[in-house]
């Protein structure tokens, strides 16, 4: 039986991220100038996307604590795919942002009265997933250990 405070950490790490991507899942299709969800959008399913790369990475990483193995290729490449999902992660965060700051611009419109709280919330669920994506290359570097590309490269045959 395996350290039950060494899997605690990532497993918390792991729940939360479901959680956040969950909530956030719903919110991509949520219109904070009409109050109202929008599926008829094709950028609401960018980020619907590409948690599936996310919800991939944290199956590996639990897999690898879990069974106490070492880090192989195919991690190494889903966790450099992850950092350009990073980046769309932060790019969502700016453009939630810049909807944001546009308030003042439709001051002769109708605006629901939750775009600023729902508003708000969106924000603070990105940020989070963004410090809980960060965590987990963390945890992945402590927990499952280095690329070691030396090694990586010797053992590249799944056979072995």
């Amino acid at each position: 039986m395996g350290n039950p405070i060494k899997t605690t950490i990532p497993k918390l790490n792991i729940i939360l991220s479901v959680l956040v991507i969950a909530c956030l899942l719903c919110l991509s299709f949520y219109s904070m100038y009409g109050g109202t969800f929008i599926f008829n959008r094709i950028e609401n399913y960018i980020f619907p996307f590409v948690t599936i790369i996310h919800f991939l990475f944290m199956y590996v990483l639990w897999f690898k604590i879990t069974e106490n193995e070492y880090p192989d290729m195919i991690m190494k490449n889903i966790e450099y795919i992850m950092y350009g999902i990073l980046l769309v992660y932060l790019y969502e965060i700016s453009e939630t942002v810049l909807v944001l700051a546009s308030q003042n611009e439709f001051q002769n419109h109708v605006i629901p009265s939750s775009f600023m709280p729902m508003g708000i919330l969106i924000i603070s669920l990105q940020s989070l997933l963004v410090l809980l994506t960060i965590w987990s290359f963390v945890i992945r570097k402590q927990r499952v250990g280095k690329y070691d590309f030396d090694y990586l490269n010797n053992h590249i045959d799944a056979w072995e």
